[in-house]
């Protein structure tokens, strides 16, 4: 049994969200032929400063393993997608719906749930969710995938091996530490509100074909941080996004902004037209998303480094990753960013903490008294990191600044030729990830105010407000906090 070979080379690098859906009746929704959707995203670090250093560095390191690991193994994702994640998701599914907290994995493809049938599967989690088993007998709208179905055929690159009259169509994912999801396919209903205007929502639903778990090993059936299943957010045609782009529901468009200072945020599907985003182009033929990086400014001195450091190969490249916390860059990037930027203070203390972080004490502005880092991609566009983004606060007691800047190169042997820019760069910043292009891009911006979205069967255009995280929906996890954001929908009429 496989999943999505089309995706052979895919990863999984989770984007954990908590997403709140309102139910709709079945045939109302279906007949809506003007879906837009808003969900509600919960992040499980309010920022760096709250979160202990031991707990980004054990997600960090589990994000680089499933990276470098997808360029190994051929099925599906890999990596155990139940390490510490940043987000995760409530949707609904079925009619009547029920909810199910899932991870939103930006590197997979496929949507699947526990199903009622699993005995491996977790009965409960850490994370403080209520568990839940998917029973497809309790939808009226759920309906069991054979393995002479189409979307059986395309997953399996042509047909199902020793398929049978009413066989289930199979699927099977296998993660680089050995855990692995066994089950079906199975097509229902998501519920979600629609974005129907300014800053307003109505309900909706799509149609999806997912998996239903029958069988977890390894971390998949533990307790800890566990979820009710993954879904994929990939390029392949069996992800949500794809699943629905194709019913005409939404572009494979989404979009991000998270405000690294509020806690706050937005995350949508749709077409960006406010505010105006430059784009680079995706590099093709890749398992994630990877970019050509042309140079590196500190200040504005440009790094001299070797000619090959920025080459995009077997082990090599520079990938895009929200989901990933910190930047993490080749020894031959590493230190020479690091001796420039320490340069300007050379009278600085510094300490090592928890054997990675480099960090001082500092009294004054971090921006006034350190360079700026700007990244220079394909088609002149550029990603300027302030200093106040590359460095936090701890206390350990005295309060000091540490830096995210890390060493590719001791985190592991074969990614040490990898750049990963996560969080760390990408805060306070709107990134758009157009998938019908393959470009990505990115714009600064106050990520705790609005956006617009187009309507591209009306023409209209609709703000997308960002969530207020200082209310009551903010959620405190012992040392972790929660970020909520805003996802939306988008309709689209193609012709």
């Amino acid at each position: 049994m496989r999943m999505d070979n089309s995706r052979k080379r895919c990863c999984i690098f989770s984007l954990l969200f908590h997403i709140c859906l309102v139910f709709v009746p079945f045939v109302s929704s279906f007949n809506d032929n003007n879906q837009k959707g808003v969900f509600k995203v919960h992040h499980k670090f309010l920022n760096r400063e709250r979160a202990t250093l031991i707990s980004i560095k054990a997600h960090d390191t589990h994000r680089h393993r499933r990276i470098l690991s997808a360029i190994d193994l051929p099925l599906g994702g890999n990596g155990s997608p139940t390490g510490t994640g940043l987000y995760y998701a409530k949707i609904g599914i079925g009619s009547p719906p029920k909810d199910y907290h899932v991870q939103i994995d930006t590197g997979s493809d496929l949507l699947w749930v526990n199903c009622v049938q699993c005995t491996t599967c977790p009965k409960k989690s850490d994370l403080g969710i209520k568990l839940q088993l998917y029973n497809p007998k309790e939808s009226v709208t759920s309906k069991v995938v054979s393995c002479d179905d189409d979307f059986c055929a395309n997953i399996y690159e042509g047909s199902y091996p020793g398929c049978t009259a009413n066989k289930l169509c199979d699927y099977r994912v296998v993660y680089a530490d050995g855990s692995a999801s066994d089950g079906y396919y199975v097509q229902d209903y998501i519920t979600y509100d629609k974005a129907s205007g300014n800053l307003a929502t109505s309900p909706g639903n799509g149609s999806v074909i997912f998996g239903c778990g029958a069988k977890q090993s390894g971390d998949l059936g533990s307790d800890k941080q566990a979820l009710d299943g993954i879904v994929g957010f990939g390029q392949a045609n069996s992800s949500m996004i794809s699943q629905l782009a194709s019913s005409g529901l939404v572009k494979k468009v989404f979009s991000h902004c998270l405000d690294g200072q509020n806690g706050g945020g937005i995350y949508a599907i749709g077409q960006v037209v406010q505010p105006k985003v430059k784009s680079t182009p995706l590099v093709p033929k890749q398992a994630h998303y990877n970019v050509n990086l042309k140079e590196i400014e500190v200040g504005k001195d440009t790094l001299d480094l070797p000619s090959d450091a920025f080459e995009t190969g077997d082990r090599k490249g520079t990938i895009i990753d929200s989901g990933t916390t910190l930047a993490y860059l080749p020894d031959e990037v590493y230190a020479p960013l690091i001796q420039k930027i320490l340069s300007s203070q050379p009278a600085l203390r510094l300490q090592t903490v928890e054997d990675n972080f480099q960090c001082f004490p500092y009294t004054g502005s971090v921006d006034d008294g350190f360079p700026a880092v700007t990244f220079h991609f394909e088609d002149s566009l550029t990603l300027m990191v302030y200093p106040h983004d590359y460095m936090f606060k701890i206390h350990n007691p005295q309060e000091l600044w540490c830096i995210g800047w890390q060493n590719g190169g001791l985190q592991s042997k074969d990614g040490k030729d990898i750049i990963i820019l996560g969080d760390l760069v990408l805060s306070n910043k709107l990134v758009v990830y157009d998938l019908e292009n393959q470009v990505i891009g990115w714009t600064d911006y106050n990520c705790s105010s609005s956006i617009k979205l187009l309507d591209e069967q009306s023409g209209n255009s609709y703000l997308v407000g960002a969530h207020d995280l200082s209310s009551a929906s903010l959620l405190d996890m012992g040392r972790n906090s929660i970020l909520l954001l805003m996802f939306v929908m988008l309709h689209v009429i193609y012709f």
